[in-house]
């Protein structure tokens, strides 16, 4: 085990988290159901929370922003998942973007006037790094960016950009040139007024349905400052690795938490009838509390190290395969442990957990569990851990 301080929350944290979980319980959890019924993007939920200018939430105090932590975003991202997981995930993909754009590109002007403008006006950013042809290898590129004078030209044919229809603009992973290689890639945004949308592949899908993941042919040009200045592969290693699987993680967090809460209503209800001999239910409602709580560690112990990593500002502490092994195993742990919670907790519950009809339904909790095995397939993140182990060296 790494120990690392603990951080100390945003001072404000307290009071936006108020803020969420009453936009949870007032707009969003209404039009869950419905959402994931009709596979529908969350209009209301992201609306509510633009109203409340947490899409720019990572944003730095000095560009507008409420320079939120990674750690504080995990827990708005817990605290979402109680009550729509689709929507945490929306929130949590488009936090993955802006925090590409804060760690790699305000060193330039252009990206600092726009992370300004999505204060104001609170963009929504979406991510196209899947490809076909590339076997869901997000470190490669079939397509890439032509640059000719000041401005580009990019077509990519992407099998998943979530909640694209909805965004406000994209994040494009591409080969530098038509000459580069798979690997030499970089990170170019996109913008409405510069893409096109055309539609190849459906999002009916199992879990998660309220993302809106369908398929696209993306085509764009724009002006070349929209190209990131750094390398793909160093906003991978510092950010879009580990950013993405602590926010991924944290909302998944959340619905195994918000499972267990279920369970603990429904084991209450069952001592209630006979209050002089515990119900055989509470014996499970311990054991699964216990793995509930192996996961919360796993995360906290994960942000926890990447929060001071990204304090200490060294741009070799992401070119650890020990950090990279950390935050790979993060995923797979929680990714089966929030099945593992769920399934458990609708056995504690029983049918009411079973009924699509019931207050202690799990159902979607359920089937959106499922999907985190999926996203970045944990067979790829373990192949890709089985070449690391053999050459990193502890110390």
């Amino acid at each position: 085990m790494h120990g690392f301080p603990v951080p100390q929350p945003s001072p404000n944290l307290a009071a936006i988290l108020e803020r969420v979980h009453a936009i949870g319980r007032d707009t969003i959890a209404p039009h869950a159901d419905a959402v994931d019924r009709d596979a529908r993007f969350p209009t209301e939920a992201i609306e509510a929370l633009k109203s409340e200018k947490l899409l720019s939430a990572y944003v730095p105090p000095e560009h507008g922003g409420m320079g939120l932590n990674i750690s504080d975003l995990s827990k708005i991202c817990e605290a979402l998942a109680f009550y729509c997981a689709s929507t945490a995930m929306i929130f949590a993909m488009h936090q993955i973007q802006v925090a590409c754009i804060v760690h790699h590109a305000l060193g330039s002007e252009y990206f600092q006037r726009y992370v300004e403008e999505l204060v104001e006006r609170q963009y929504l950013i979406a991510s196209a790094t899947t490809e076909l042809g590339i076997g869901g290898d997000v470190r490669s590129s079939i397509c890439a960016v032509n640059v000719a004078g000041d401005t580009f030209t990019l077509e990519k044919q992407a099998p998943v950009i979530s909640y694209g229809e909805s965004a406000d603009a994209i994040l494009v992973t591409a080969r530098k040139s038509e000459e580069a290689s798979r690997n030499d890639q970089v990170h170019v945004l996109v913008k409405k007024s510069d893409y096109t949308l055309k539609r190849m592949s459906e999002w009916d899908t199992l879990g998660f349905r309220g993302t809106c993941s369908n398929g696209f042919v993306l085509t764009s040009q724009g002006c070349a400052e929209q190209i990131l200045p750094v390398p793909y592969a160093d906003i991978h290693s510092k950010t879009m690795h580990p950013f993405s699987h602590s926010v991924w993680g944290s909302l998944w967090l959340g619905i195994a938490t918000d499972a267990v809460g279920r369970a603990r209503s429904a084991v209450r209800a069952e001592a209630r009838k006979n209050p002089s001999v515990p119900p055989v239910s509470a014996l499970r409602l311990a054991e699964v509390d216990t793995v509930l709580f192996t996961m919360r560690s796993a995360l906290q112990q994960t942000v926890h190290e990447y929060h001071q990593l990204l304090l200490n500002d060294d741009p070799e502490a992401f070119t650890n395969f020990g950090f990279a092994l950390r935050v790979n195993n993060l995923k797979v742990t929680c990714s089966q442990l929030v099945v593992d919670i769920v399934s458990q907790a609708m056995i504690i519950c029983g049918i009411n957990g079973y009924r699509n009809d019931s207050k202690l339904s799990l159902g979607r909790h359920l089937r959106d569990a499922y999907g985190a095995a999926l996203m970045v397939n944990n067979d790829r993140i373990l192949g890709q851990n089985s070449t690391m182990q053999i050459m990193h060296r502890e110390g």
